[in-house]
């Protein structure tokens, strides 16, 4: 009688040696990645005499905070205090996002777990209105704008954003493939209205769709610049101000420096603290019907 031997398990496993190999690479990549903002902050501390020098070094070689200095100086000058900048994007950028992430959040909510006559349709003319760059709506946004009274004021920026295509398309693709339709009835069985079942079940179950267009929308508004639908300058946005020191000349390229950084350091906080959100929710959230 012949006696089976149990089959050994094997182990998938990288060697120590591929380990090291792997985290080298990456951390090379990381490196790589972070020199454009290494640059820009070296570029932000160096004097004058090494922005013009010629071949440009990657590193200041005599650091100072001269350029902040003169930037703040510049700020101070203008009769619209700095404040009032960073208050206006700021208003921008939060309402823009919050209210993008809400309202296209609603609408693919109703695209993805909803049948209506004429769904299909809309999805289509949804995905091919992200053919279109936004330089091609400009005059159909302004005429909008101009009809409905509100040119010169925040909400000529901030309802154009609401109604970005990118987030409807992807809440509304995320929400098809990681929500199961039976997840949905249950909660309709167990006595759960519409907004009870897309504020406590759906959203939480789709964050990092909603996380990562945080990002997206949130850098795209702090960067706007909004001069052509507002003229006041105490309206204007901190992108503005910053583009008009930069467009001062060599003398100024200093404090253009430093406002470059600024700009990036807001967009990048950003980032940083949701894509950690983004990461750990990918790897631990996803069901299958």
């Amino acid at each position: 009688m012949m006696i089976r031997k149990k089959p050994k398990k094997i182990y998938l496993n990288r060697s120590r040696g591929g380990n090291i190999v792997i985290s080298i690479f990456l951390a090379a990549m990381g490196v790589f990645m972070a020199l454009p903002l290494v640059y820009a902050v070296s570029n932000s501390i160096k004097p004058l005499s090494e922005l013009w020098i010629y071949p440009p070094k990657f590193f200041v070689e005599n650091p100072t905070l001269s350029n902040y200095r003169d930037l703040l100086s510049l700020m101070g000058d203008s009769w619209v205090p700095f404040s009032r900048y960073v208050s206006n994007t700021l208003t921008i950028s939060v309402v823009g996002t919050a209210g993008h992430i809400l309202i296209s959040s609603l609408c693919a909510y109703a695209l993805a777990k909803h049948d209506f006559p004429g769904r299909n349709i809309m999805f289509q003319v949804i995905v091919l209105s992200l053919m279109f760059s936004a330089v091609v709506i400009t005059v159909p946004s302004y005429l909008i704008m101009s009809k409905l009274g509100l040119i010169d004021t925040h909400w000529s920026i901030i309802l154009p954003a609401f109604c970005s295509s990118l987030g409807l398309y992807l809440m509304k693709q995320f929400m098809e493939t990681s929500i199961p339709d039976a997840l949905i009835e249950s909660a309709h069985i167990d006595g759960a209205n519409e907004f009870t079942i897309f504020w406590r079940i759906v959203m939480p179950l789709v964050k990092p769709a909603w996380l990562t267009l945080i990002i997206f929308s949130f850098q795209g508004l702090w960067g706007q610049g909004g001069t052509t639908y507002i003229q006041t300058e105490s309206l204007k946005t901190l992108n503005y101000a910053l583009s008009q020191i930069m467009a001062g000349g060599i003398a100024r390229q200093g404090a253009a420096a430093a406002a470059s950084v600024i700009m990036m350091i807001v967009p990048v906080l950003v980032f940083v603290i949701t894509q950690s959100n983004v990461l750990e929710t990918v790897a631990t959230s996803g069901m299958k019907d």
